[in-house]
C-alpha cells in the first residue's frame, strides 16, 4: 500500500514527478490501462536510485517501463510502484565503431543515427517501438537479428540500489528473454553496443527498406504492441493466425489487423480485457486447428 509517508519521502529526496493513480492507457501504445498506484519517472540517476532503495526499503512492488510499446497492462491497473525511464536516460555517444546509449532512448533513433554515421549492425532495429532498456530486457529483434548479436555490456540498477555491469554473457540471452526477466530484478539504465564501420550509403538504404517494409505490412496508424505472438519454431504466428480465419475478428474495439494478422490494434475505445479475451480466442483457435501453441511476446501485467 502507497502511504502519504512514502510519497514524503520520495519528495524529500528530491524525486519531483510522482504521481498517483495515474492511468497508464497514457504510457502504453495499445492505449489501454488501468492506474498505478504510485507513477515515479526519475530525472536522473541519483532519482532512480533513490527511489529504488527507498521501493524496496518498504517492500513495495514495483515495475519498470520505457515507451510501453510491449505491454498488455490490465484494466485493474498496477499496485505499487511504476518507476518510468524518460529523460534524463536518453542519450547517445558514439566513439568510433563503440556505441553508448542511455536506457531510455528510442530503438528507432538509435538506428537511424548509427546508420547515418555508417555504423552497420542496428538496422534491423529501425522498426522497433520501444527504447534501449527494454530492447536490453527482452532481446528485442526483427528481421533476423537481435540485440544480443550487437550488445557488449548493461549498466544496470538492481533493486537492491546496487549498480552493476553485465555483460553479454552475464545476461543469458536467449529468444526474446534475459536474465532479467525472471532471475535477476533490475532497470537497464545504459548499453554498450559493438558496431562495424560500413558503407552509409548502403546502411541507411537497408534501414529505409527495413522502415518501408514495417509501413506498408504493419498497421501503424492504429494504436498497437507490435507483434503479439512468438513465432513458434519454423513457422510464422501471423500465417497461422491468418490461416485460422482470424484477420478482422473483433472483441469490443480489440481487433486482429486485416493487414498483419500477428497484431492487435485499438478500434479507439478497446478495453485491456477486450485485447485479452482477443489474445486467448486466438491461441485456443489456432490450437484447435493446427495443434501449434502459440506464446504471447507481450507481457500481460497489473490486475483485472
Amino acid at each position: 500500500m502507497i502511504t502519504q509517508s512514502i510519497v514524503d519521502e520520495l519528495t524529500q529526496c528530491g524525486i519531483g514527478d510522482l504521481r498517483i493513480n495515474e492511468p497508464l492507457s497514457r504510457h502504453t501504445t495499445w492505449k489501454v490501462g488501468g492506474p498505478a498506484d504510485l507513477f515515479i519517472c526519475p530525472r536522473n540517476r541519483k532519482e532512480l536510485e533513490q527511489t529504488m532503495i527507498i521501493v524496496y526499503k518498504h517492500k513495495i512492488p514495483w515495475r519498470a517501463i520505457g515507451r510501453g510499446s510491449n505491454l498488455l497492462v490490465r484494466d485493474g491497473g498496477i499496485r505499487g510502484a511504476v518507476i518510468k525511464l524518460d529523460e534524463g536516460f536518453d542519450y547517445l555517444h558514439i566513439e568510433g565503431t563503440r556505441v553508448v546509449a542511455g536506457g531510455g532512448y528510442s530503438t528507432i533513433l538509435l538506428a537511424t543515427k548509427t546508420a547515418k554515421q555508417g555504423l552497420s549492425g542496428l538496422e534491423f532495429a529501425g522498426g522497433i517501438p520501444g527504447n534501449v532498456g527494454g530492447a536490453v530486457y527482452m532481446n528485442a529483434g526483427a528481421h533476423g537479428s537481435e540485440i544480443s548479436r550487437v550488445l557488449v555490456s548493461a549498466e544496470v540498477l538492481l533493486e537492491t540500489g546496487e549498480w552493476v555491469t553485465l555483460s553479454n554473457e552475464e545476461l543469458k540471452f536467449r529468444y526474446r528473454t534475459s536474465i532479467l526477466q525472471n532471475e535477476l530484478r533490475g532497470i537497464v539504465t545504459e548499453a554498450t553496443f559493438q558496431l562495424e564501420k560500413g558503407d552509409e550509403q548502403e546502411i541507411v538504404a537497408a534501414l529505409s527498406r527495413f522502415k518501408d517494409r514495417r509501413r506498408q505490412t504493419q498497421p501503424l496508424q492504429f494504436p498497437c504492441a507490435g507483434s503479439v505472438f512468438r513465432n513458434p519454431p519454423g513457422d510464422y504466428a501471423g500465417r497461422l493466425i491468418e490461416k485460422a480465419g482470424l484477420k478482422g475478428y473483433r472483441i469490443g474495439d480489440a481487433e486482429v489487423s486485416t493487414l498483419h494478422a500477428n497484431f492487435i490494434i485499438n478500434r479507439g475505445q478497446a478495453k485491456a480485457q477486450d485485447v485479452l479475451s482477443l489474445i486467448q480466442h486466438i491461441i485456443k483457435t489456432v490450437k484447435e486447428k493446427f495443434h501449434v501453441t502459440l506464446e504471447p511476446e507481450v507481457q500481460v501485467i497489473g490486475e483485472e
